[in-house]
């Protein structure tokens, strides 16, 4: 194993292929432990982040948002799109690149690609909430929306919280037969995982003991109703994520116990953007902390309203770097000119013997 070396002011760059190689190299059950468990130590730092909802610039294609956290000794941002056309374009629907920053100097560390990362950070958050909150002889899982973000959600949920039956459902069958085919090829490890295509959202969701819908719908939608959930059930609502996007009938919030990760943003954001602004919601932190209860009781409906928050993408830096360093991988960047005078930038630019060629 080889140890990239540098000294400043060098940034370390991971694009996609790197980020492939480092879960290669970890194992994708591994890498999803290691998150949850970097997940869980910054949540429960909560109180020192200094925190704020994502900004966001809305068009009738979708969303660009800026996600940015500190805890005072690292500075942390990620800009991510949602545009649920772009597969027309060629391109995923989210796409998303991120960096973490020295607090004391502004240098930048680190410059990765999170469009792989968010995917797994997301999946990651939703196994940390489902431990608090789920009951814990949970074993089937209906996944209800079977696009990119499903095989994660599939594979974390499997390998962390033993999940033996997935119930899937798309509207786009061809999408849960991807699915299938791609987790049957994951050499998951146990017994073998039950998986099961459903002709509806209502089949899905019949017997389920967690619930997870990622779903691209637009507008506010109502995937789930509340017929359908059943006592002890626990939902991660990961698909409502901006304002005018939801994916829960709002009687299914009114009977069960929210669970929220920064009120401010969610109320914004996510399923309780449908209900009243002093609806009773619990965030996760606190649950994490010991300060709150998160399941109380086996009947008990509990749903985690989950839209994404910047603490997230902090853990998800934070790890990525501090793989990759262990690793070996990625590579050593000059984001900053790295000049001996910091005064003498135009010196630098003089001194310099090559110009590099103009991008075609």
């Amino acid at each position: 194993m080889k140890t990239l070396l540098t000294s400043p002011p060098r940034t370390l760059f991971l694009d996609t292929h790197d980020v492939a190689r480092l879960l290669g190299v970890m194992g994708m059950p591994a890498a999803l432990r290691t998150l949850v468990d970097s997940l869980k130590a910054d949540y429960l730092r909560w109180p020192v982040f200094d925190k704020a909802a994502r900004i966001a610039a809305y068009s009738e294609q979708g969303t660009i948002e800026l996600m940015p956290i500190t805890d005072g000794s690292l500075y942390s941002f990620k800009c991510v799109n949602g545009h649920p056309g772009n597969e027309r374009h060629g391109l995923p629907t989210v796409m998303a690149m991120g960096a973490l920053l020295d607090c004391d100097t502004g240098m930048i560390r680190m410059l990765s690609e999170l469009t792989l990362t968010t995917a797994l950070r997301t999946a990651a958050t939703s196994v940390l909430a489902a431990r608090a909150l789920a009951r814990p002889d949970s074993r089937s899982m209906a996944l209800i929306g079977n696009g990119a973000q499903s095989d994660f959600q599939a594979i974390a949920f499997r390998a962390l919280l033993d999940i033996d039956e997935l119930r899937l459902y798309d509207i786009d069958r061809g999408a849960s037969l991807r699915l299938q085919n791609n987790l049957r090829a994951s050499q998951l490890s146990g017994p073998p995982l039950r998986i099961r295509i459903c002709d509806s959202v209502a089949q899905a969701l019949r017997g389920a003991d967690i619930v997870t819908t990622v779903t691209a719908y637009q507008g506010q939608e109502r995937v789930l109703t509340a017929d359908m959930i059943e006592p002890g059930m626990h939902l991660n609502a990961v698909g409502g994520d901006c304002p005018g996007k939801t994916e829960l009938d709002p009687e299914i919030l009114r009977s069960a116990t929210v669970f929220v990760e920064f009120p401010p943003q969610t109320r914004k954001e996510g399923e309780i953007q449908q209900m009243p602004a002093d609806f009773p919601v619990t965030e996760l932190w606190r649950v994490l902390a010991g300060q709150v209860p998160g399941r109380i009781d086996d009947r008990q409906v509990t749903v985690f309203d989950s839209v994404g928050f910047a603490l997230e993408d902090y853990s998800a830096l934070r790890f990525l770097r501090a793989a990759a360093l262990q690793q070996g991988i990625g590579r050593w960047v000059d984001v900053t000119p790295g000049q001996k005078d910091p005064r003498d930038l135009y010196g630098w630019l003089l001194a310099q013997e090559q110009v590099e060629p103009v991008l075609d």
